[in-house]
């Protein structure tokens, strides 16, 4: 799981710089990096639920 929380929380770094650059700089390159990361958010975060899940029943 300490993995995983290291994973989520790149990710989460990754999209703040991609997405302040698309807004203070107008870079639409980054922008679509910060969509990009925001999909595989999605995924980690669907992985953390069944992780903790699993979890919680020990």
């Amino acid at each position: 799981m300490e993995e995983l929380l290291k994973k989520i929380a790149a990710e989460i770094a990754n999209f703040q710089e991609n997405a302040m650059q698309q807004y203070e700089k107008g870079n639409k390159a980054a922008g679509t990096r910060a969509r990009k990361a925001t999909l595989e958010l999605t995924k980690l975060m669907k992985e953390f639920r069944q992780v903790s899940l699993e979890a919680s029943k020990k």
